[in-house]
């Protein structure tokens, strides 16, 4: 086998693995359930003071 055809089999391989690990993944993740937001209950809401000033002349 000349060179060019062990980089071949070897990227090929590569690329399988890659690609099971990447099945695998997104298994584990979408196994875990239905993702759902984070409760706003406990997020401090920030306070915004606003003053106007007007001048009468």
């Amino acid at each position: 086998m000349n060179r060019s055809k062990i980089v071949a089999i070897i990227t090929g391989v590569f690329s399988l693995i890659l690609a099971i690990a990447y099945l695998l993944l997104v298994q584990i993740l979408d196994f875990r359930g239905e993702m759902k937001p984070a409760p706003t209950s406990k997020i401090e809401q920030p306070v915004s003071i606003v003053t106007f000033t007007s001048t009468n002349s």
